[in-house]
């Protein structure tokens, strides 16, 4: 079964090729790290705001605070971004009618390739099987509850309907009227669990709610945006009465998230595309910040890649759109929205750290996860934060200045 969400990958690696050319930033196995397995959070910091923080500054500075020091390290003016996607209980159990059972995590509406629309009508989800071998094309897998609302409710029944070539994922097929995630929540809730990463070795109630972000209001995503599980009510208050606007994108994490690399030449890597939302108020929003000279800080590596993809579609200017993105962004690239971002310690080899990478350099960005280690930080989904705040990053990075 291809990997869960934030699977950790396989430290081992062949390398790259003797032919290599001396760009190391173009190599996958340039952007591995040790990681003891004690640095990985498996309980999330209480209040929110009370995890650490490294602040990232221009030449080889860092310092250290906490989360709710955001508030000094921003300035009146400044916009911060944040993604609302709320995560589903997507990771459903089933029986098979031979009695075997069967993992389903649900991931996305499926849409035929080369369409941005659904099938009217269709209720079919691209899902995850485990095993996903042994599950047979047209069979019916009966859903099992967690809980007595569901066991009380009638039998419900799921079909595999095909593969999905992109992902190696089963498109399955739920009863009519389920085609749209904020429709199929409502079955998730009585028959899902909320698909924690597999590091997180806890099962507790409270991790439905707490592996939500506080703005979490549009259903859709399998992962938590987890930079933003930082943020409090009382922090998100106190920002605004310092002047900083927040506004809100929408990017539904999946596959093109959590899935490990495989590819070691990245100049060849390509990413599974994800939904987004830019709305008309958030480009407003930006366009404002930039105005009056403030400065748009992402908070999450999710955020990010949803405003630079949807501005890369228009030539580098942020525009309104709804629909799939999908955009590999490691060092090299230049940034047209982001100035800076406050963001998770990321897997080792994963598409989140070229993307950080790109803002700060890989060598410095290893060398500060080295020194985090080192300082007792936690990484991964629970973990502490990063704020690279927008003088740290390099120069040929920085977005350039808007025509006029």
């Amino acid at each position: 079964m291809p990997s869960e969400p934030n699977q950790v990958p396989d430290p081992a690696t062949e390398g790259p090729p003797a032919d290599q050319p001396a760009d190391a930033d173009a190599w996958l196995s340039s952007y591995a790290y040790e990681l003891p397995e004690s640095s990985i959070a498996q309980v999330p910091a209480e209040p929110r705001h009370q995890a650490r923080m490294l602040v990232v500054g221009p030449g080889q500075t860092s310092r250290h605070r906490h989360v709710w020091d955001l508030g000094e390290e921003l300035r009146p003016g400044d916009l911060l971004v944040v993604n609302d996607t709320r995560v589903m209980k997507a990771r459903l159990r089933a029986q098979r009618v031979s009695g075997g059972s069967v993992e389903i995590l649900v991931l996305e509406p499926w849409r035929p390739e080369g369409t941005a629309q659904l099938e009217p009508g269709a209720a079919d989800w691209l899902c995850l099987l485990r095993p996903a071998k042994r599950v047979r094309l047209g069979e019916w897998l009966q859903l099992q509850g967690p809980n007595a609302a569901a066991a009380a409710g009638a039998p419900l029944r799921v079909q595999v309907r095909e593969v999905d070539g992109a992902s190696g994922g089963r498109i399955v097929r739920f009863p009519a009227g389920y085609a749209k995630a904020a429709d199929l929540e409502h079955l998730l809730n009585l028959y899902g669990e909320v698909p924690l990463p597999p590091y997180i070795h806890r099962s507790v109630a409270q991790d439905s709610q707490r592996y939500q972000t506080r703005f979490a209001t549009r259903p859709g995503a399998v992962a938590a945006p987890t930079a933003g599980l930082h943020l409090s009510d009382a922090l998100l208050a106190a920002l605004a009465d310092g002047g900083v606007t927040i506004a809100a994108i929408t990017l539904h994490v999946g596959l093109g998230t959590f899935r490990p690399l495989e590819t070691e030449d990245l100049r060849q890597l390509q990413l599974h595309s994800e939904w987004v939302e830019v709305s008309p108020a958030l480009v407003a929003q930006v366009d404002a910040c930039r105005a009056r000279g403030g400065r748009v800080i992402a908070v999450g590596t999710t955020s990010v890649r949803c405003l630079e993809a949807v501005a890369a579609l228009n030539g580098g200017q942020l525009r309104p759109y709804q629909g799939p993105v999908s955009m590999v962004i490691r060092p090299g690239f230049r940034f047209a929205v982001v100035q800076g971002l406050l963001t998770n310690f990321h897997l080792p080899r994963s598409s989140l750290l070229l993307l950080v990478s790109a803002l700060i350099g890989r060598q410095r960005l290893l060398a500060l996860y080295g020194h985090a280690i080192e300082a007792g930080y936690g990484f991964f989904s629970y973990g502490d934060a990063m704020l690279i705040t927008p003088e740290a990053v390099l120069e040929s990075a920085r977005p350039l200045a808007p025509p006029g």
